[in-house]
């Protein structure tokens, strides 16, 4: 987990709370966690009804959103102000609306639980509410992990959850769904729901419940071009035309791109270990062996060749200097160049 959301989340637990949150960055899933907690848990069910506000920063300007907040609760210790989106406040940029905030988190109103959930990028530090909001706040920012953390934050979720997990199935998620935690951990709620206490999460369980083919998706087809083996990979090939739905090209082009990019940057280092390239890359400690193996396949001058194949592919899927072939041919073509 993220440090900053595992030190506020602890605090949250105890029972300690802040007058302000200003909960902002790219990795929405905190943002959200945070702000959930503080919803379900800040007040009782009976308080909520007179003493809980949230809305949504279209909705809303900064003024009104004060209003809220300077309001003092009925009937309880405190109320809660959450508002969601507030990187859609419309004055929320803007001198005056931004005047108003910082007036108001100097000197919050402390019965109140103000909560900013300012998504996807984090206030700019070259304004005065940016420079001065982490000073009065508590705030947070909040960064997309790295492929290389991607294994311990899935780990610790199934194991909350009360679940196991294979290295298999990490492995899969990590390279399958990326580094959206938000999605990542949808996935594994959608694969949890039909385990029993206790249960190990494999990659098999994982496949049939994002729809992936146990033999024929993009991970083999990557082995089968690591080993140079044409069989395998015209077979997973053939595949992907025969079932262009579940696996559609754009991304396993992309995919193929990130790997091969990836790569070519580990060829050209000095230190090839396992670990090395874990950091040097920023991916899982599961996908370090393939890159090893790959090595042993490729040279630094192929693989910028394979990167200027994948290129053209991916032009040509677009429709630049495309020919009259369809998808899964220009897969076919791009797939001998690679091994070739």
């Amino acid at each position: 987990m993220d440090v900053a959301a595992k030190k506020i989340l602890t605090a949250l637990k105890s029972g300690k709370y802040s007058p302000v949150y200003v909960l902002q960055g790219e990795e929405t899933y905190y943002i959200d966690l945070i702000a959930d907690y503080i919803e379900e848990n800040a007040l009782t069910e009976s308080e909520k009804g007179f003493n809980q506000v949230v809305v949504y920063g279209k909705d809303a300007s900064v003024a009104t959103i004060l209003t809220h907040a300077k309001r003092y609760p009925m009937m309880a210790e405190r109320q809660v102000v959450i508002v969601r989106e507030a990187q859609e406040i419309p004055d929320l940029q803007k001198e005056m609306g931004a005047k108003l905030l910082l007036d108001y988190v100097a000197n919050p109103t402390p019965s109140t639980i103000l909560v900013l959930c300012h998504k996807h990028k984090a206030l700019d530090k070259r304004r005065e509410l940016g420079k001065k909001i982490d000073k009065l706040t508590l705030s947070a920012v909040f960064k997309k992990p790295y492929e290389n953390q991607l294994p311990d934050f899935i780990l610790n979720y199934v194991k909350e959850k009360g679940y196991e997990v294979d290295e298999g199935a990490v492995r899969v998620l990590c390279e399958y769904v990326g580094n959206d935690l938000k999605r990542l951990s949808n996935e594994l709620d959608k694969v949890m729901i039909a385990l029993l206490p206790g249960d190990t999460l494999t990659a098999d369980k994982v496949m049939l419940q994002v729809g992936i083919s146990r033999e024929y998706n993009i991970f083999e087809l990557q082995k089968a071009l690591i080993k140079r083996d044409p069989l395998q990979a015209n077979k997973i090939v053939n595949y992907f035309e025969n079932n262009t739905k579940k696996n559609p090209l754009i991304p396993a082009v992309a995919f193929l791109y990130s790997f091969y990019s990836k790569l070519l940057v580990a060829s050209t280092a000095s230190d090839k270990s396992d670990r090395s390239l874990v950091s040097l890359l920023k991916i899982s400690p599961y996908a370090a062996r393939d890159y090893s193996s790959a090595l042993q396949y490729y040279s630094t001058p192929q693989l910028v060749n394979c990167i200027q194949s994948i290129a053209e592919a991916d032009l040509k899927i677009k429709g630049v200097n495309a020919s009259a072939v369809g998808e899964g041919q220009i897969l076919r073509e791009l797939v001998y160049r690679l091994i070739h």
